[in-house]
């Protein structure tokens, strides 16, 4: 089956492909924000925590820290 192989193999190409991408493009958002508020934006745009960690270069507790925040803040008002 070569050609399921080969199908598979520009799926996994294309995903990585699209993960390169994603992280390009959100690296440009609020770019003269500070870290809380893009971790939100990219937060509400669908990212997960791994990926805002990897754009903000930061960890994914941080994030997972960040967006907790916010919440409670949210609540709060």
């Amino acid at each position: 089956m070569p050609e399921t192989d080969d199908a598979e193999g520009l799926l996994r190409q294309l995903g990585e492909k699209l993960d390169v991408l994603i992280k390009v493009i959100s690296i440009q958002v609020g770019a003269d924000r500070s870290t809380t508020e893009r971790a939100r934006l990219l937060k509400m745009a669908g990212l997960d925590n791994r990926t805002i960690a990897d754009v903000l270069n930061t960890s994914p507790n941080t994030i997972s820290v960040l967006t907790a925040n916010l919440r409670t803040q949210r609540r709060k008002s």
